[in-house]
């Protein structure tokens, strides 16, 4: 990807756009994605979930991925606790 320059913000925030996306384009967001989805990956419990609301299938799924932030949160914690050289 090459670096550009620009004199504004605006003309940085319009290049962001890309208003006749081809394939080439679809292809990567598709790496990108996955390249997260490796760096990150969430694991949703298995099964069919019913929900009254559009809402509350939203408020648990946004807890699932709360709860997996929270996790992430704590085994950086534990991983820079234990590299922590500071006190030798």
């Amino acid at each position: 990807m090459p670096v550009q320059k620009f004199k504004t913000f605006e003309d940085a925030d319009k290049a962001l756009l890309n208003a006749h996306p081809d394939d080439a384009y679809f292809a990567r967001i598709a790496e990108l994605w996955n390249f997260a989805d490796k760096l990150n990956r969430i694991s949703y419990p298995r099964g069919i979930f019913k929900f009254k609301t559009i809402e509350e299938a939203n408020r648990h799924r946004e807890e699932l991925e709360l709860a997996h932030i929270r996790k992430k949160q704590e085994e950086i914690r534990t991983n820079k606790a234990s590299t922590d050289f500071t006190n030798y």
